[in-house]
């Protein structure tokens, strides 16, 4: 009975050290006050032995009216679905584009019965979708509402860091529900002079409604 018990506990720790590996990740967001040089940071750590560092180059491009791009879920190679692209593309490298805007994540998985598996947009292309289209914070997550109100949201709750030259937010997002097209996301910045830090936990608890 005693080697059945430690085999049991055994397995249980296993499966929780999985489980903990595959959502270790962590993100620093370091304002333009909060820095030595005055410059805005953010740092984005997948510490999984899934995941490694690599940094795409995403060329600039021009497109033609009526092109599409085709949308494969970032951890799967899954096929979603194609959206329209847009007439213009920036260049990225790794996580940031030429305007110096970054986007990095966290996920924090949330309530499960808010997926939806009819979204287009995993948490992978919502970032370097972005990137490819928006100059600054502020604009990153106009985009980002846009593409999944337009398209549907797939992922689990993300916690996504976003800075450019000026400023730091952080933005929290999760899907709306089975066949509810769109997610409920909420954003703010982070105060000129702080820091901020999440690892695959929501950290916005409050928020003004105006």
């Amino acid at each position: 009975m005693r080697r059945r018990q430690l085999i049991f506990t055994a397995g249980t720790i296993a499966l929780m050290l999985a489980i903990n590996i595959t959502f270790a990740c962590t993100n620093f967001l370091v304002t333009k006050g909060a820095s030595k040089d005055g410059s805005t940071m953010i740092s984005y750590a997948a510490d999984s032995h899934l995941l490694y560092g690599e940094l795409y180059y995403r060329p600039a491009a021009d497109y033609p009216d009526g092109a599409m791009v085709d949308i494969y879920e970032w951890d799967t190679g899954k096929y979603l679905g194609k959206i329209p692209q847009v007439k213009h593309t920036y260049s990225v490298v790794g996580n940031v584009n030429e305007h110096q805007l970054a986007i990095g994540e966290t996920t924090y998985g949330g309530r499960s019965e808010l997926h939806d598996s009819t979204g287009i947009i995993d948490y992978g292309n919502l970032i370097y979708l972005t990137l490819q289209r928006a100059k600054t914070a502020r604009e990153a997550i106009k985009v980002m509402s846009e593409l999944v109100t337009n398209y549907g949201y797939y992922s689990s709750g993300e916690s996504i860091s976003i800075a450019d030259a000026n400023e730091a937010w952080i933005m929290e997002i999760i899907g709306k529900g089975p066949g509810n097209k769109g997610a409920v996301w909420v954003a703010r910045q982070i105060p000129d002079g702080y820091i901020c830090a999440h690892a695959n936990q929501a950290r916005i608890t409050t928020f003004p409604f105006q």
